[in-house]
């Protein structure tokens, strides 16, 4: 009889909670929840990094990661934060530099040497203003730099590939995006605009002849499969930038954003690491599956993109020295 009496309490207080517009989870539930967006697969060694950034939270937090695009496409995740429809992004700084355009500086081809380099910058003064101009007229606040492997060109045509001039006409699929297809012009080639979903398909159909990407995306999106080489521009540290709306940085405590800064930093170095040991191991396994993997005139790259750039309207954005600043880290 006990027994049946504390079984209709149960089935009474979950009609109250019915009764209340609740459902059984919100009830439950007390701690915020952080949507993060981004546009790299579940395969991917981010979506681990966020996994464990996760890990690092619980107490406070319930991370809610989305991948593949699934949420927001890729290119949208930044507005999305502005609007409040979303907590949390890795957002490209092309991005960023279509509403600030100084940030375009980071976003040019042969800026950062390495890893190391890139995370320098972001920890010095050069970094800080960088990060402040952002957050002051976005409303977001920026973690850190997920670095996820230098950029490198990969060709569905056999053409052979040693200096710039070499890449006219080929069709390479950039994201949207003014900085984005900026930065394919200045590798020599005719940027074009597409998803990051469609390109497996734009390689297997012939709409593109190539993309760019560091070597880790290569081998996730199995992009190798409609390839027949890999040139190893190194034209691009290429970064994310890991990000939170300014609503949900302000609600904590001092406290409790040194912790989440510290969780995100440790999920950071560690993506950092794996994909640094993953590009090494990288070469030889396109190698096995047949794809030519070669090194092209690098010298002759950065000259002609460095003056691609520094002639375009993009660096007139650029704050005075900064370029020297960055290049003394």
């Amino acid at each position: 009889m006990a027994y049946s009496i504390d079984r209709r309490a149960l089935i009474a207080g979950g009609a109250a909670i019915a009764a209340a517009g609740l459902s059984g989870s919100a009830f439950a539930q007390a701690k915020p929840n952080l949507r993060f967006s981004a546009v790299f697969s579940e395969q991917d060694i981010r979506a681990e990094m966020m996994k464990r950034f996760g890990e690092a939270i619980k107490e406070d937090f319930t991370l809610q990661p989305y991948f593949g695009g699934n949420l927001f496409k890729q290119g949208t995740e930044l507005v999305a934060m502005q609007r409040n429809n979303l907590e949390m992004g890795n957002i490209a700084p092309q991005d960023i530099s279509n509403q600030i355009p100084e940030w375009s500086i980071v976003t040019s081809a042969y800026l950062f040497r390495d890893a190391d380099h890139l995370k320098k910058v972001f920890a010095s003064d050069v970094g800080s203003d960088l990060k402040k101009a952002a957050e002051d007229k976005l409303n977001i606040k920026i973690l850190g730099p997920t670095y996820f492997g230098a950029r490198q060109v990969g060709l569905r045509p056999k053409k052979k590939i040693t200096t710039p001039a070499d890449m006219a006409g080929i069709k390479l699929r950039m994201p949207g995006g003014d900085a984005w297809q900026f930065l394919g012009q200045s590798l020599g080639a005719n940027p074009t605009p597409m998803a990051y979903a469609e390109v497996y398909t734009g390689l297997q159909s012939g709409a593109i002849d190539g993309q760019d990407n560091p070597l880790p995306n290569v081998q996730n999106m199995k992009f190798y499969e409609v390839s027949s080489q890999i040139v190893l521009t190194s034209h691009l540290v290429g970064f994310d930038l890991l990000c939170v709306t300014d609503r949900v940085w302000k609600a904590m405590s001092p406290q409790k954003q040194a912790a989440f800064q510290a969780a995100a930093d440790a999920a950071m170095d560690w993506s950092a690491k794996q994909h640094l040991d993953k590009e090494k191991e990288l070469v030889d396994f396109f190698k096995k599956q047949g794809l030519e993997v070669y090194t092209p005139d690098v010298a002759a790259f950065r000259d002609f993109a460095q003056k691609k750039y520094l002639a375009s309207d993009l660096a007139k954005s650029w704050k005075p020295g900064m370029i020297e600043k960055i290049n003394a880290l």
